[in-house]
C-alpha cells in the first residue's frame, strides 16, 4: 500500500511540474492555475529550477512551503550578487513581493529572452530560478 501512494503522489507531481501524464491532465492543471508553467517553492527551491515557455505565456509560482515566506524577484537592484538576476533586453523588472505559504504569484512574459530571478531572503542559499521564453514564429501567408 505504502509503494501505491508513493507512485501515485509521484504521478500528480509530474502532472503539475513536467507535464508528463495522460493526454489532457496538464490543460485540466493549467485551467485551474489559469497559468501555462507551474513551479512549487519550497524549502530554498523553486521546482522545476528551469522552465521553457512561449512568448506571451505565463509562470505561476505557487509557496508550498510549510512556514517560510519566499519571493519571485527578477530585479537587479534588489539582487546581492549581479548572477543572480538576468533579464532579456527591453524585458520589465518584476518582484512578487512577499509570498506567504499558500500564496501565488503570476507572471506573463511578453520579451523572448532568458530571465534568471531570485528569492530575495534564500538568495545566497542558491535560490534561484530560470524561465526561458523562446518567440512564437510569425504566421506564414
Amino acid at each position: 500500500m505504502r509503494y501505491a501512494i508513493g507512485m501515485c503522489m509521484c504521478a500528480v507531481t509530474l502532472v503539475l511540474v513536467e507535464g508528463c501524464a495522460r493526454p489532457g491532465a496538464v490543460e485540466e492543471a493549467q485551467k485551474t492555475l489559469n497559468a501555462d508553467v507551474l513551479v512549487r517553492m519550497s524549502g530554498v527551491s523553486f521546482v522545476p529550477k528551469h522552465v521553457t515557455i512561449k512568448a506571451g505565456q505565463s509562470v505561476e509560482w505557487n509557496n508550498t512551503a510549510a512556514l517560510e515566506t519566499h519571493t519571485v524577484t527578477a530585479d537587479p537592484e534588489l539582487a546581492k550578487t549581479s548572477t543572480s538576476v538576468a533579464l532579456p533586453a527591453g524585458a520589465a523588472t518584476f518582484n512578487s513581493g512577499d509570498l506567504k505559504p499558500g500564496q501565488t504569484f503570476r507572471y506573463v512574459f511578453t520579451v523572448p529572452g532568458t530571465y534568471r530571478y531570485f528569492c530575495i531572503p534564500h538568495e545566497r542559499m542558491g535560490m534561484i530560478g530560470e524561465v526561458e521564453v523562446v518567440a512564437v514564429p510569425a504566421a506564414q501567408p
